[in-house]
């Protein structure tokens, strides 16, 4: 039966996924059909990522405290209602509160599905493998968002791209009635509610300055600050910085926000380019990024079953190695869109890799009462790693664009111009990540702290 639950936590985690790219190629058509002015356009894809990456934290800490099952349950019923309520929003205004209650819900569930792994898969290999199917499914529900966003505009109204998530998760409820392992809290954990706020303000400013919104940088270092003094003042806070010694706990961290800003930027940029440059259509530009999700899917699970043979860091820092040249061959073979293709599904096995067998450093780092603050700190990683692509690459790709364009290049050129240097700078963010994953991997171990007990 565990298996089986196994599924029902991906299916939460392949809704989360889903819900953070599936706007990648609706939006224009969502924003036409509300009359949503850009700055609205804006907020309606962040909302749900901001909300999700400043309450992670706070989360992880309450799942360990009333149960990480009763936790991931509650979390998939907020994520059912707040899909109906964006599915039907009559203004741009409703559907951005729907967003953000969309990122209650995920960040409920989200710390739940890697606290639910180690505590149902209590052999290493048997708990590396479901990691690694976990990592698989949160890459294609990144991967595959603009693909399925695409096909339901082709064939239903805006709205089925929220719609779709209400028959999940009534099968993912219904599965975890007789599938569930028992709820087991640990009272004595204390949830922190103004540490939280902090949090959620902290990257809330910060992605607002990354942005170009430069006046908001001196909030997000003040609410930073707030935030670290009130954890060293607590008794039990949020977040313990000491888990931070840990080599292999950071190298985990890492691997996480490197691996995701990567596969968020080449998504972004990809599917705008392919749209607004090659003329696809929202589907068409979704299936080219359909080679992440084909090469990225047995990686992730390949590198979790074989991680206690081959260790750490030819898994990691190999990883992104191999994404790096697959980043390579792709900025040098735009015209040729086979070998294009094929070049980004090399980058996607090197991440499926990099991202699995990260989620295991992370988790297996830390007692099993620290759990939940693991798996939120691991959410966290990836999250903001999102947050910082879409922040910096889509305000990267509009500057370097507009400078080309004000010098008298024509509008094509320009953008593919800015495509090529930012898809340029994603293949150098992997080569910086395999180095600092190499020396925090130094040595290779073949299994975590927490397994060697």
């Amino acid at each position: 039966m565990r298996w089986v639950f196994l599924l029902v936590i991906s299916l939460g985690l392949l809704m989360i996924g889903l819900d953070n790219s599936i706007l990648y190629t609706a939006l224009p058509r969502l924003s036409d059909e509300l009359s949503a002015t850009p700055e609205q356009s804006l907020w309606i894809i962040n909302a749900y990522p901001l909300v999700m990456s400043g309450l992670l934290l706070g989360t992880g800490t309450l799942g360990d405290r009333i149960g990480h099952t009763k936790m991931f349950s509650i979390g998939l019923s907020i994520f059912g209602l707040a899909s109906l309520l964006a599915a039907y929003s009559p203004t741009a205004g409703v559907l951005i509160a729907a967003r953000a209650l969309l990122g209650v819900g995920a960040a409920t569930m989200m710390p739940s599905t890697l606290a639910l792994i180690r505590q149902t898969f209590r052999d290493e290999r048997e708990r590396n493998t479901a990691i690694g199917i976990w990592g698989a499914v949160a890459i294609v529900g990144a991967a595959a968002g603009p693909l399925l966003g695409g096909f339901l505009l082709e064939h239903f109204f805006w709205g089925s791209i929220f719609l779709v998530n209400v028959p999940i998760v009534v099968i993912a409820l219904a599965v975890m009635l007789v599938t569930a392992p028992p709820n087991i809290p640990y009272p004595a954990a204390r949830w922190d509610g103004w540490s939280s706020l902090l949090a959620l303000a902290t990257f809330s400013l910060l992605t607002l300055a990354l942005k170009g919104h430069l006046l908001a940088l001196p909030g997000a270092i003040l609410a930073g600050w707030l935030f670290v003094r009130r954890q060293r003042g607590l008794e039990q806070p949020l977040l313990t910085f000491d888990i931070f010694r840990s080599p292999m706990f950071s190298g985990g961290v890492i691997a996480a926000w490197a691996s995701y800003f990567v596969v968020s930027s080449v998504e972004l940029l990809t599917t705008q380019r392919f749209q607004l440059v090659a003329g696809f259509s929202p589907l068409e530009a979704g299936l080219v990024i359909v080679a992440v999700v084909l090469a990225s899917l047995p990686a992730s699970i390949l590198g979790g079953m074989f991680l206690h043979k081959v260790g750490f860091s030819p898994l990691i820092s190999g990883g992104f190695v191999v994404a790096a040249i697959g980043l390579a061959v792709a900025v040098v073979s735009l015209d040729n869109l086979a070998l294009f293709v094929t070049a980004l599904g090399l980058t996607g096995a090197g991440l499926g890799a990099v991202m699995s067998v990260a989620s295991t450093a992370i988790i297996g780092s830390v007692a099993p009462r620290r759990a939940g603050m693991a798996a939120s700190v691991e959410e966290v990683s990836y999250e903001f790693g999102a947050l910082v692509a879409v922040a910096a690459m889509g305000t990267g790709l509009t500057t370097i664009k507009a400078r080309l364009t004000a010098g008298g290049a024509p509008e094509a050129q320009a953008f593919d111009t800015a495509y090529l240097t930012l898809l340029a700078i994603s293949g150098a963010i992997t080569v910086l990540a395999a180095v600092a994953t190499w020396w925090c991997f130094r040595g290779n171990p073949k299994t975590t702290p927490m397994n060697q007990q």
